[in-house]
Formats: structure tokens, C-alpha cells, sequence
């Protein structure tokens, strides 16, 4: 039996008490920014302990009205290279301008050497990015060095639901952070996203942006240029069962995590990415990095075809300065991200992959990494 790239769980009763729930939602006709959606903001806020929670349609929404109330229009927005684009596409719809940073190879993510070396006179913000579901033990510094230069702070959580650093949850270091929930993540709602903030002012503005920029909800009176990002009632309670598993399935992954630990230590040459001391993740992928010149498309063919298992997408292949859409803010090479982008691969964690499943992964890596040319 093959294993999967990801696998969406929803035990049984979880599935009859949404279906039970979206019955009475279509009775009631209560489609949109209903109860449901304000139950879900309340339990995702309380399970990362946040002052203020508002759902969104999307992560990627998320993040561009946390930019666009945070106010970074005609202004550069550091961020790293290898994220996803919809990180660089939500600074430019707010109205900013992508500035490409380097990263730490140790954790995937900016470090303040980076972020200063990307530094401009117009940088009104900067964006970090939870990679893998990793938060960053130097956040705490990049939090001093944002205020020490009146800089604003934003994450991007999108990867990082329930995943901790010291202590404190992915949302606690900056200004606002968004979260996604779409499909593949540890928490999904379908499609959807979270903006926690510690500022009640910051929170209403992202009320007002998801409702078409309206200043009350039944009034016809525009205060900004918002958009249609109102997350359903019916994803909202599908989010809303879903984050009760949430603690269960971070266990469960970082288990499976744990076991790839052990035995990948005995295959030299192949590097899992570690966690720092200090550091919590949700295990949302399990990175390693193959060795310089090691054909990657390659080990994940023969992973596909001989042993029928399937690697989940990289994060992320392709860096920022290197897409297409994005090469008028390219200025120069990042080696460390490109270096990364090219040779890391992430094996499959489910969150309630099954010990055969796991041993499964395994013995296929060993056997084609011992044949895996340029190792």
C-alpha cells in the first residue's frame, strides 16, 4: 500500500457533527459571519493564547490585510526568499514592495544578520515566515531589532498552527500573524485564514477589509478598499471541529518526526533539519536536505515508482527571486536560499500516519538514497 504525500483526517464523528451543523446553517440561511465564525475566532485564539482573532477567507487574505492596516503602501517589505509567492503577492496587493532576504540554513528562516543586510531606507515592514510549521529561535531578536529601527513585525503562520518558541505560540512575536487553512495544513477549515493580533485596533480594521471595506455590516458605506474575505459559516465550523484535534495531531506528527530522526541519523550525508532548543514545531513538514548534487527529482521518481511513496511539495522549491512574476524586484543571488530551494525534500507526515506507513518511508529512503546518483 502506498504511502501519500498528506492525508486530510476527519474521524467519523467529526464528519457527522459538521454535516450536522452545515444542515442547520442551510435551514437557517445564517451563511456568513454568523455564530459559527465567531465561535471558531474565539477557540483559535484561545488555543494560541491571542488577544484578538479574526477569520478570513484565506491565509494569503489574511496577510494582505494585516500589511495593508499595518500600512506598508509605498513602502519595502523584507522577506525571505523561499517562501511561497502568495507571501511576496500580498505585500504587493497592499500596496508595498517585496525586498528579498537570505536565510539561515539552520532553521529556513530570516535571521537579524539577514534581515539587516536587506535593510532599506523605505523598509516600513518585515515579514516572518514560519517555515515548515518552525518558529525561528532568533524571533525574540528579530522582534528587538523591528522595534529598535520602528520597523513592523508580521508572520506568516500560515504553516505554523499550535507550533511554540520559549513558550509563546506562532502569532505572540509580531504587530499580526496569518494563518491558512487550507486543505493540507494541520488545521483546516476547507479554505479559510486567521488574523491574531494583540491590537483591538488592528482587529477591527481587519473586520472592515473582509466585509468590502464597509464600516458596519448592514450599511452601505465604504471606509476602505476591502475585499470579499469573509470566511463561510460552513468553513467555520468545519475549522472550528477540526482545531479540537489539534494537540493530538501535533503529538502524532512529532512522533512520526522523532522516529525519522533516529533513523536517518545512520545515512550519512542525508541532514534532517533540527529543531533548536527552545522550539516546538507541528512537524507540518518534515524537512532534509540531500546532499550537494544529488539528482533530487530523481530520488523522489524512484521513491514514486519502486516503493510507492510519495513526497510531499517542497518549501519551496523555486525561491522569490527566481519566479518569473516576481523578477523585477530580483536583485542579485541569496545562496543560502538557493541552496536550500535546490536540494531539500520533505517526507510525508500524516497526522495519524501509522507505524507501518512511517517504516515504510524509511526502508524506501535508505534503499534509494544508497543509489541516488551524484551521493
Amino acid at each position: 500500500m502506498g504511502v501519500h504525500a498528506a492525508r486530510i483526517v476527519f474521524p467519523p464523528d467529526d464528519r457527522a457533527e459538521i454535516a450536522e451543523a452545515i444542515a442547520g446553517i442551510l435551514t437557517t440561511g445564517a451563511l456568513t459571519l454568523g455564530p459559527y465564525t465567531r465561535q471558531f475566532e474565539a477557540a483559535f485564539g484561545e488555543a494560541h493564547e491571542a488577544v484578538h482573532a479574526v477569520a478570513i477567507a484565506s491565509g494569503t487574505a489574511a496577510l494582505e490585510i494585516s500589511l495593508r492596516a499595518v500600512g506598508v503602501d509605498g513602502r519595502d517589505v523584507i522577506v525571505p526568499a523561499n517562501t511561497f509567492y502568495a507571501t511576496a503577492a500580498a505585500i504587493l496587493r497592499a500596496g508595498g514592495r517585496p525586498v528579498f532576504a537570505d536565510i539561515d540554513v539552520a532553521t529556513f528562516a530570516l535571521s537579524p544578520d539577514t534581515i539587516t543586510a536587506a535593510l532599506t531606507p523605505a523598509t516600513s515592514a518585515v515579514v516572518l515566515v514560519h517555515i515548515a510549521g518552525l518558529i525561528s529561535p532568533h524571533a525574540d531578536e528579530i522582534k528587538s531589532l523591528c522595534e529598535q529601527r520602528g520597523i513592523t513585525l508580521v508572520e506568516d503562520a500560515a504553516h505554523a498552527h499550535g507550533a511554540t518558541y520559549d513558550g509563546k505560540f506562532a502569532g505572540a512575536f509580531g504587530a499580526a500573524a496569518a494563518f491558512s487553512f487550507y486543505p493540507t495544513k494541520v488545521v483546516t477549515s476547507g479554505e479559510g485564514g486567521m488574523i491574531l493580533t494583540p491590537s483591538a485596533d488592528l482587529a477591527d480594521e481587519a473586520r472592515i477589509y473582509r466585509d468590502q471595506g464597509k464600516g458596519a455590516f448592514s450599511a452601505n458605506h465604504h471606509v476602505r478598499l476591502g475585499y470579499a474575505w469573509r470566511l463561510s459559516e460552513q468553513n467555520a465550523v468545519t475549522g472550528l471541529v477540526h482545531l479540537r484535534r489539534m494537540g493530538e495531531f501535533i503529538t502524532r506528527r512529532r512522533e512520526v518526526a522523532a522516529r525519522y530522526d533516529k533513523a536517518l541519523a545512520s545515512l550519512d550525508g542525508l541532514e534532517p533539519v533540527s529543531e533548536p532548543a527552545g522550539c516546538r514545531s507541528n512537524i507540518y513538514k518534515y524537512i532534509v536536505l540531500l546532499p550537494p548534487g544529488a539528482d533530487r527529482a530523481a530520488f523522489k521518481r524512484e521513491l514514486a515508482a519502486r516503493h510507492d511513496v510519495r513526497l510531499a511539495g517542497e518549501v519551496y522549491d523555486t525561491p522569490l527571486h527566481h519566479q518569473p512574476v516576481l523578477a523585477e524586484y530580483a536583485s542579485g543571488g541569496l545562496p543560502a536560499a538557493e541552496d536550500m530551494c535546490n536540494r531539500h525534500v520533505c517526507l510525508p507526515v500524516h497526522s495519524d500516519m501509522r507505524d507501518d506507513e512511517v517504516d515504510q518511508v524509511l526502508t524506501a529512503v535508505a534503499a534509494v538514497y544508497d543509489a541516488l546518483p551524484g551521493v
